[in-house]
């Protein structure tokens, strides 16, 4: 294994030392051409200008060419073929974008090829003035942006593949296990800690383009420990629903988030009038989404009044402008609280729209 590393380092070394020695032999020539011109720092300036337009063309199209394809994981046995293992599966927009980019400048290609070339010499008389107008000019702009854009797409496609892939698989790994600890936590009966492991895993999958997180990350995934931590050892805890009420009311956050971890792992301890509280009128956003993760525990406990509070406070944090964001972790918990109220049948009010 530790030789395999070693020789995929020495590949990736020998592949970034090419790419490198190709720049400078590209630059290089670039200036001793323009040394010649009669305004060489403006000529150079513009040649330079030219390398780097068609360089970036050029990776973006490696990178287009380069965008690894997921590969489906094992069907269960029983499982038709063609459906998703579980309640997820990879997003596959980039793919599908760039199959559909591919095929349309490959179809273009080949069916113009007696054009391509006519366009490259008129882009070569266009770009003449800017490298001095010289009558040799006109070729030596189109062998530049021949050479730059081909580096370009090179280098875009070694990146793709090198560092896109291994990232992706890393990202579908972690979220992954994720997913397989979340069934692990409903099978021994913790649902809000199997619902905050699905959470993070879809997070880890870019489902989310807003999380419930603090200025400073590893503040954040402190606290999301803690929480854990505190969640799993509610029903073994020796507090009383007096003092998880006391808790709630502290003007210390992590008190408050303790309480809300209980009240996770032990509905029974929980205060309902708190958890509202907390809903209705959010301090912080990791502390609104820990207490709708806390409200969705309590609901097979909760008294049909209660359930329509419940349900108008977090209809009210989905519509109102500067309440729970689209495309984030809090208003997928929020719309499973929805989902759950309304499978239990005693919730009469109809769903808004757009919620």
């Amino acid at each position: 294994m530790a030789v395999r590393r070693d020789q995929a380092a020495l590949v990736r070394r020998w592949q970034i030392g090419a790419v490198g020695t190709l720049v400078g032999v590209g630059l290089l020539g670039l200036g001793l051409y323009t040394t010649a011109a009669e305004h060489p720092l403006s000529a150079l300036g513009a040649g330079m200008m030219i390398a780097c337009a068609t360089t970036v063309a050029g990776t973006l199209l490696g990178f287009l060419f380069g965008i690894p394809h997921s590969r489906s994981a094992p069907q269960p046995s029983g499982q038709p073929d063609g459906q998703p293992n579980g309640d997820y599966s990879a997003n596959t927009n980039l793919e599908q974008v760039s199959d559909w980019l591919t095929k349309l400048l490959l179809g273009v290609g080949l069916t113009q090829l007696s054009r391509i070339w006519q366009g490259a010499r008129q882009l070569g008389h266009a770009l003449a003035p800017a490298l001095g107008g010289r009558a040799d000019a006109a070729p030596f702009a189109a062998a530049l942006v021949l050479y730059f854009l081909v580096l370009g797409f090179l280098a875009g496609w070694l990146a793709t593949r090198l560092l896109l892939a291994g990232v992706l698989t890393q990202a579908d790994g972690n979220a992954l296990r994720l997913f397989n600890s979340a069934q692990e936590q409903l099978r021994e009966g913790n649902e809000v800690g199997a619902e905050d492991l699905r959470v993070q895993a879809m997070a880890h999958m870019g489902k989310f383009s807003t999380r419930a997180m603090g200025a400073d990350p590893q503040r954040t995934a402190a606290m999301d420990a803690q929480v854990a931590e505190v969640r799993a050892g509610a029903k073994q805890s020796t507090a009383t629903p007096e003092e998880v009420r006391g808790l709630f009311a502290s003007d210390d956050s992590g008190l408050r988030l303790q309480a809300l971890a209980l009240t996770q792992g032990n509905p029974g301890l929980g205060d309902f009038e708190s958890v509202l509280e907390y809903i209705e009128h959010p301090r912080t956003p990791f502390e609104h989404y820990q207490a709708l993760l806390a409200a969705r525990g309590m609901i097979n406990r909760l008294g049909r009044d209660q359930r329509i509070r419940l349900r108008a406070a977090v209809v009210a944090q989905l519509l109102a402008p500067d309440g729970i964001p689209d495309a984030s972790d809090r208003r997928w918990v929020a719309e499973r609280i929805l989902a759950k109220l309304d499978a239990i049948g005693q919730v009469p009010t109809p769903r808004p729209s757009g919620v």
